[in-house]
């Protein structure tokens, strides 16, 4: 599979922004897919991830509650709807995909093996 990453864009603190990632040549659903982010001159951190079945999530600290990933099959996709931004979640976030279980690829990003490009997330105060 192909991971397709769209949707970024500006946006004021307090606004929201949906993100998303869209799988060509296979269904997403076989895989694990996980929502990653950079800020320049930062590493890569996790954001959320979803389990294959969509039965199981994981959200960093920092996005907790405001945050929401969620599948959606009719278009081989996943969402990241990120509400209430604030400037320091402005990064380029990438969605990745892995056939292990979640719990084995939110220990490491070793373990996600698709990477889609990124797509630009600017948050102005």
């Amino acid at each position: 599979v192909q991971l397709q990453a769209s949707g970024g864009g500006s946006v004021q603190a307090g606004g929201s922004l949906r993100v998303s990632c869209t799988g060509v040549g296979r269904a997403l659903s076989s895989y694990a897919v996980a929502w990653l982010r950079q800020a320049p001159g930062e590493g890569r951190d996790f954001v959320a991830a979803i389990s294959w079945d969509g039965g199981s999530t994981y959200y960093a600290d920092s996005v907790k509650g405001r945050f929401s990933i969620s599948r959606d099959g009719a278009n081989n996709a996943v969402h990241l709807k990120m509400n209430s931004l604030k400037p320091e979640d402005t990064a380029t976030y990438y969605c990745a995909a892995s056939d292990r279980s979640l719990s084995t690829v939110i220990r490491d990003q070793k373990h996600l093996e698709i990477w889609g490009r990124g797509t630009q997330v600017t948050v102005s105060s």
